[in-house]
């Protein structure tokens, strides 16, 4: 239930050999054994890309991989996070003076975020310190929420050490919102299913409230993730905000001017004047930090693919609850046209995911299209059973090895996936 928290399993850590190896290098690390252990998963978004900072409804289910970190409470007041990672550098601070850099998105950040949303939540002051060692196997910069599940994860952490309850959906509001410390714009999708994800089902996000519901997703067809190798961290770039701003200014514009000729490409100086405000005010009041220097905005393109985009969610949901004899196909052809909104309204493909939607498409895949933010990360795809094994083996010829994109495995570069459980904290039993 969301108004419940976040589960509690006891573990015998011996019997899951991740966790016991990652108490191992914890011991390697800090000296110590760690008190529990907190997994947040990262997620594909199945169908309605850049429509949650909209307030529109979105459709992504979890996936197994996930940020696992290990944790020992410590009287000093020192956060200690180490990595296991060696791409990703120790790094330790004062617990009571949490300073986030929006100008580097370094890994720590993204802890942090979590970190100072429960700080600032319950307004506290002269917190504990903590010995963390993050493991995660979402590929980073994937589309897949790595960031999130980062933040999702700090976020549980913090709020176990502090002994203090949440419910999921309050947890999920939280790490969204201090997840913009890091300077990205974003909706509240990723933490929403990192907390409210359960088995067996994808889920209708909805916003304003936030509530989540079961979708059944068809059981002949399977949902296949493939990484373009393109990374794409939306937090490094000003892409992602550009588009938040797009849609703010549109759906202030429409508001003000229910008749307005808006379906050009509007100057700063035309967006002042339609709304009666200065340059400084909108810069003030509307534009990020990352945003500011830019001189013209699409806002009829990216209004069409958010209000386009959101009828897709609903009507995919319908499809999955009417389940027709055509219910695959339905859904892929749904599938289809959002990628096709996604790079040609919202400008947020790339040559790379273009080329893998197609090479996917063209090995039998009902429907592809890019997920998450886009401008690379991974396609999704969804594909009939049995024809799995043919499509995994064509598209990984066709795509990493005649390319010469071939990567080391870790990179989970093409795999089937089902929908997964939610966050939740270990203890040793």
């Amino acid at each position: 239930m969301a108004t419940e928290g976040p589960p509690v399993h006891q573990v015998q850590v011996a019997e899951h050999p991740r966790l016991l190896k990652l108490k191992e290098i914890f011991n390697s690390k800090f000296g110590s054994i760690p008190k529990f252990y907190v997994r947040a998963p990262g997620r594909v978004n199945i169908i309605g890309e850049h429509i949650d900072y909209c307030g529109y409804s979105v459709l992504p289910m979890a996936v197994e991989q996930d940020m696992l970190i290990a944790v020992e409470p410590v009287k000093t007041h020192t956060l200690q996070l180490a990595n296991t990672n060696p791409l990703y550098p120790d790094f330790n601070t004062s617990a009571d003076n949490i300073q986030i850099d929006k100008t580097k998105p370094l890994w720590h950040n993204y802890f942090l975020c979590g970190f100072k949303g429960i700080q600032e939540h319950f307004g506290l002051s002269n917190l504990i310190g903590m010995n963390c060692l993050v493991d995660g196997n979402i590929p980073p910069s994937s589309g897949l929420s790595s960031s999130s599940a980062l933040v999702c994860c700090a976020g549980l952490v913090t709020l176990t050490v502090l002994g203090m309850n949440l419910s999921k959906v309050e947890l999920a509001e939280i790490c969204a919102k201090s997840e913009r410390y890091i300077g990205t714009e974003g909706g509240g999708m990723d933490q929403s299913i990192s907390f409210l994800a359960e088995e067996g089902t994808a889920k209708l996000i909805e916003f304003s409230p936030l509530r989540a519901t079961d979708v059944k997703l068809p059981s002949g067809a399977v949902f296949v993730i493939a990484n373009s190798c393109v990374e794409m961290n939306k937090a490094a770039t000003s892409h992602f905000n550009i588009r938040v701003m797009e849609c703010r200014l549109a759906a202030k514009l429409l508001a003000k001017h229910r008749s307005l000729q808006w379906d050009k490409v509007l100057r700063l100086e035309e967006v002042c004047q339609c709304l009666g405000i200065s340059l400084q005010e909108l810069k003030t009041q509307i534009l990020s930090p990352n945003t500011q220097d830019v001189l013209t905005f699409k806002l009829y393109q990216r209004a069409k693919h958010v209000y386009s985009e959101a009828a897709r969610v609903l009507q995919f949901k319908k499809i999955c609850e009417e389940a027709p004899d055509d219910m695959v196909q339905l859904l892929g052809e749904l599938m289809n046209q959002s990628h096709v909104s996604c790079r040609d309204m919202y400008e947020c493909s790339c040559p790379e995911l273009d080329q893998l939607v197609d090479i996917c498409r063209k090995f039998g895949a009902q429907g592809s299209r890019l997920t998450g933010a886009g401008w690379g990360g991974c396609t999704v795809s969804i594909v009939l059973a049995d024809k799995l094994p043919s499509f995994l083996a064509n598209v990984h010829e066709a795509y990493y090895q005649k390319s010469g994109r071939s990567l080391a495995p870790e990179k989970q570069s093409l795999f089937a996936t089902k929908p997964g459980g939610g966050a939740l904290v270990f203890l040793e039993a």
